[in-house]
């Protein structure tokens, strides 16, 4: 079989736009971030399955609903999360990161793996969100082709539909890397990446609360902290990335490409203050994860890629 006998998906869904980052605007966008997760076929029915169970716990609504389409198609939104960090309430708190300690248990538990491009803007600069789209796309493929290639495996790439004209140019250039004359430089993606509805498809949710109610708002915390009374780097985001993004950084897939350099995994360009990616993953003391009673009842590319930034590593995710 072409590509390997063992097949696994890779979910890959945005948070933030490219914008032009005004300081003096509240809710000016400052990070921008691609990436989702990836997951072996053979565990995918129950790893949705324990989502769906999640779901429920969450949002107690859910038990009555009469079929399991109505469980599907509600989602927990990653800006919904978001919001509740944001609240005085310590209670909604709890219960927004009670979910993301036991979303980040099923992929734990699940053989997953993690993967994002995360770029951080600089004031007053105008981007090319295609081209950011685009770029990111082909680094996450070329990431997902390698972790492929070492389990002699093939993957499928689903992408979350935005319109026709986005989705077209952001896999243009993976068609081309795919089918030129000069070789297939993806061999263990037997296709260019498909698209899904985030209402139909599960692994696109937990892709969503991934990089919009982890990775975005942990970054925003870590490398815009200076942009006082901006809603998207609330200071309670600090405990977002204290709490997760430890878990997040033992998930990344790892690898060395052809210089020795250590790669993949999530990426931060650092435009603004050219910080390590290393900043998202440093441990908090005391962290407490809390149980399931807990959550129940809850109410250009080319200038950013140069300070572009990896996670230090010894040795890749297994």
């Amino acid at each position: 079989m072409l590509g390997g006998s063992f097949l696994y998906l890779c979910y890959i869904d945005e948070s933030g736009t490219a914008q032009v980052l005004n300081p003096d605007v509240p809710d000016s966008v400052p990070v921008m971030v691609i990436g989702g997760f990836t997951v072996p076929e053979e565990r995918l029915t129950a790893l949705a399955s324990d989502f769906i169970e999640l779901k429920k716990r969450f949002r107690p609504e859910l038990r009555t609903r009469p079929t399991l389409r109505d469980v599907v198609h509600h989602e927990v939104k990653g800006e919904t999360l978001r919001k509740s960090f944001r609240r005085t309430g310590r209670k909604q708190r709890r219960a927004a990161h009670g979910f993301l300690d036991h979303l980040l248990n099923l992929l734990e538990q699940h053989h997953c793996t993690v993967l994002a491009r995360v770029w951080v803007k600089q004031n007053s600069v105008v981007y090319d969100e295609e081209d950011l789209y685009a770029s990111s796309i082909a680094v996450l493929c070329k990431s997902f082709e390698n972790y492929l290639a070492e389990r002699a495996a093939s993957g499928i790439v689903v992408l979350d539909s935005r319109n026709p004209s986005d989705n077209a140019g952001s896999v243009h250039g993976i068609t081309a890397r795919k089918f030129s004359k000069d070789g297939d430089e993806l061999p263990h993606l037997p296709e260019s990446p498909v698209f899904g509805h985030s209402n139909t498809h599960l692994g696109l949710q937990i892709a969503d609360l991934l990089v919009s109610a982890i990775l975005a708002p942990a970054a925003a915390a870590t490398y815009a902290a200076d942009l006082v009374g901006n809603v998207h780097c609330d200071p309670r985001f600090a405990e977002v990335r204290e709490r997760h993004c430890p878990r997040l950084g033992k998930l990344q897939y790892r690898y060395q490409d052809g210089q020795g350099k250590w790669t993949g995994g999530i990426v931060v360009s650092d435009a603004r203050g050219q910080q390590s990616a290393r900043r998202l993953f440093e441990p908090a003391p005391h962290v407490v994860r809390q149980s399931l009673h807990d959550i129940q009842g809850h109410a250009s590319t080319r200038d950013l890629a140069a300070v572009a930034s990896f996670p230090e590593s010894a040795a890749p995710a297994p």
